[in-house]
């Protein structure tokens, strides 16, 4: 299994890894994208049957990464003649696209192309076309792909043409890493700051406006230097896991405005620890939460304030939706996740003859040639 130390993957990664001990599966986990913290690597090391493979090679969707890509790719390669696993378990697209000698998954937890209309309104421009056959031909040559919620998948279909045999896996969480504290008079935010599509700018915005702070933890540096600041937003910084959990133990109102979340782990943990939510309004976050959220346009200062206002003026609507948040949130469990997954293991090992097809475009061209042209 690949995993990125970025972002939410390796969350996600971990969750399924412990779920699927009971069932005798044994995980090397390669991750690329930033070296592990100390956190990270004190939290792989406490699962018995994980084996963490670690490098720092760039992601797919960083700046400039088409060299290590491929040498990640021959990493990865080596690693599976080393290991000779079962079945590859991708949380990236690029290697996809390698002739792997064992069956491939390819799990889509977001994309650029996706990102790139949700956040900035518009399709991705010219200097994203290699980045689109990479990610086209990593999931052309899978034998399965799954994505976290229906609506990322649909994405997935829109920019990067038909795809193999398909399923949708929602994420999960452990709900004994979260209790539900005696609630204080604040909101609370976490995630990468610095991804726009978060779009914690508009809670900055319109903070000083509540009666309430607002307080916000996370990464604000981007992978590529690139910081953000707030004006009205109490700044944390990035939080051990057990001090977040604090947090949102704490926090009346969990807020995220996003524009573009293909799933959300983070209003997930602040759902199980009794935080009402407020979301942006997308197709993937109804999907989620349904009832159990409520929902305001991304590009709507006034409709943010005016629903935050509402939930702390309102304590029984607040409670209320705190507890149908944290009723939905149990339902995102990790043995649910996991069950999913090994359905999805079972057929590809069923269906495995034990020869690959070839690729449909050329592995090493879809990584390195740079000269292609956006299906239309």
């Amino acid at each position: 299994m690949t995993a990125d130390t970025v972002g939410g993957v390796w969350t996600y990664a971990l969750e399924l890894v412990r779920a699927l001990g009971p069932h005798r599966i044994e995980v090397c986990l390669a991750t690329m994208g930033a070296p592990l913290c100390p956190e990270q690597q004190a939290e792989a090391e406490g699962i018995p049957h994980l084996t963490l493979y670690p490098s720092a090679f760039k992601l797919e969707w960083m700046a400039s990464p088409w060299e290590e890509v491929a040498e990640a790719g021959e990493w990865l390669r080596a690693l599976e003649k080393r290991l000779q696993p079962d079945l590859i378990h991708l949380n990236g697209y690029a290697h996809g696209a390698l002739p792997w000698k064992e069956p491939v998954l390819v799990v889509g937890h977001s994309c650029v192309f996706s990102w790139w209309r949700s956040v900035k309104g518009e399709e991705a421009p010219v200097a994203w076309e290699r980045y689109h056959r990479a990610v086209s031909a990593g999931l052309q040559h899978a034998d399965r792909v799954v994505a976290p919620t229906a609506a990322m998948l649909a994405a997935l279909r829109r920019y990067y043409g038909p795809l193999p045999k398909s399923a949708v896996i929602a994420n999960g969480r452990t709900a004994a890493c979260y209790t539900v504290g005696e609630k204080e008079p604040f909101i609370f935010t976490a995630g990468r700051l610095w991804d726009e599509a978060k779009n914690i700018a508009l809670l900055d915005r319109i903070a000083h406006a509540l009666p309430w702070p607002v307080y916000v933890a996370g990464e604000q540096r981007h992978p590529d230097g690139r910081g953000v600041g707030f004006d009205s937003l109490r700044s944390l910084g990035r939080l051990h896991s057990t001090t977040l959990a604090g947090w949102l133990s704490r926090s009346a109102i969990y807020a995220l405005p996003a524009r573009y979340e293909p799933f959300g782990l983070a209003p997930l943990e602040a759902a199980l620890s009794g935080c009402a939510l407020v979301l942006g309004d997308l197709p993937s976050l109804r999907e989620v939460w349904g009832e159990a959220a409520l929902f305001v346009p991304p590009d709507d200062p006034e409709a943010l304030r005016s629903t935050l206002q509402r939930l702390i003026e309102d304590p029984s609507l607040r409670e209320s939706m705190a507890r149908r948040a944290h009723a939905q949130a149990l339902c995102y469990t990790p043995e649910r996740m996991a069950a999913g997954y090994l359905n999805v293991y079972g057929e590809m090992m069923r269906s495995d003859c034990g020869m690959k097809t070839e690729p449909l475009l050329n592995p090493k061209s879809a990584i390195r040639n740079p000269q292609f042209q956006v299906p239309t």
